[in-house]
């Protein structure tokens, strides 16, 4: 029969053996295969996978780097820095997509720019030539700014004239 003791030991023996076969397995090294040929096969691994690896290797990294085979080494420095990720270079065609897809937006606000423009209402008609000029004539009439405005002695200004000859 089984006491409380041994149930307990026997429950944390379990939970301490694979802590144990881990740090035995640290110093070990990785299995070539395990390693063999991971640029191409990285992309294609599970994520669970992908990180035992790498934690794996990180573990072997810790001690002396003299004790890794050059298979690890060229392992971790491609995982560390291999074109994949972030790091992966975009697929042929990605700079022409984004180049129609700039064109396409200008073009289309060019044209929803046109369409509003040829919908609006007509200049008003306080932005004539005549009648900015006309507004200039009242100015000086009721002698507006006699001081250094319009109706000031030798000004040189435009007044209230904004748009050149003929409007708009």
């Amino acid at each position: 029969m089984l006491s409380a003791s041994n149930v307990l030991r026997k429950g944390v023996v379990s939970k301490i053996a694979p802590a144990i076969t881990s740090r035995a397995a640290s110093t070990q090294a990785l299995s070539k295969p395990t390693l063999n040929n991971i640029e191409k096969r990285w992309e294609g691994m599970p994520l669970q996978e992908q990180a035992d690896l790498w934690m794996a290797l990180r573990d072997r990294m810790k001690g002396s780097w003299k004790e890794l085979t050059v298979q690890e080494q060229k392992a971790a420095y491609w995982i560390a820095f291999g074109p994949h990720g972030p790091r992966a270079v975009d697929p042929p065609g990605t700079n022409g997509r984004i180049a129609w897809g700039v064109a396409l937006g200008v073009l289309t606000s060019l044209t929803i720019f046109g369409a509003i423009r040829m919908a609006a209402r007509p200049a008003p008609a306080t932005m004539t030539q005549e009648y900015q000029e006309e507004s200039n004539e009242l100015l000086k009439r009721q002698n507006a700014n006699p001081l250094h405005g319009i109706s000031s002695e030798g000004y040189t200004g435009k007044g209230v004239v904004q748009s050149g000859p003929g409007g708009n």
